[in-house]
C-alpha cells in the first residue's frame, strides 16, 4: 500500500507538475496572443501612418502638378498675346515707315517741282525782260529813223 502510494503520489506529482506546465503553457500562448494582436494592431496603425503620410506627399505632389499646369497655360495665353502685340505693332511700325517715305517722297517731289518752277521762272522772267528790250530796241530805233 505504501508502494502504491508513493507511487500513485508520484503520479500524482507528476499530474500537477504536468497540469503546472501545461497551465504556464497556456498562458504564454495567451500572453503570445496577446502580443500578436497589439504587434498586429501597432502594424496597422503604422501603416495607416504611413499610408496617409505618402497619400499627403501624393496629394500635395499632385495639387502643385495641377498648378504648374494652369501656371504653363496661363504662360502659354501670355506668350500668345505678346506675340498678336508684338505683330500688330510691327504692322503699325511698318505702316508709319511707309508713311514717312511718301513724306519723304511728297518732300523731294515738291523740292523737284519748286526747282522746275523756279527755272521756269527765271526763264520766262529772262524771255519777258529779252522781249522788253527788243520791244524797246525796236521802238527806239524806230523813233530815231522816223
Amino acid at each position: 500500500s505504501s508502494g502504491i502510494n508513493a507511487e500513485y503520489g508520484g503520479c500524482n506529482m507528476l499530474s500537477q507538475t504536468m497540469k503546472r506546465y501545461q497551465t504556464k503553457q497556456s498562458a504564454q500562448r495567451e500572453l503570445q496572443e496577446v502580443r500578436k494582436k497589439e504587434v498586429q494592431q501597432l502594424c496597422t496603425q503604422l501603416n495607416v501612418l504611413l499610408v496617409d503620410k505618402m497619400n499627403s506627399r501624393v496629394e500635395g505632389a499632385y495639387i502643385n502638378q495641377k498648378k504648374l499646369q494652369a501656371h504653363t497655360r496661363q504662360l502659354q495665353l501670355n506668350t500668345a498675346n505678346l506675340q498678336r502685340q508684338s505683330d500688330q505693332w510691327l504692322k503699325l511700325l511698318d505702316s508709319f515707315n511707309q508713311a514717312l517715305k511718301e513724306i519723304g517722297d511728297v518732300v523731294n517731289w515738291s523740292k523737284s517741282l519748286e526747282c522746275e518752277m523756279t527755272k521756269i521762272s527765271h526763264t520766262l522772267a529772262y524771255a519777258y525782260k529779252g522781249e522788253v528790250e527788243r520791244v524797246q530796241s525796236s521802238s527806239s530805233s524806230g523813233i530815231l529813223d522816223q
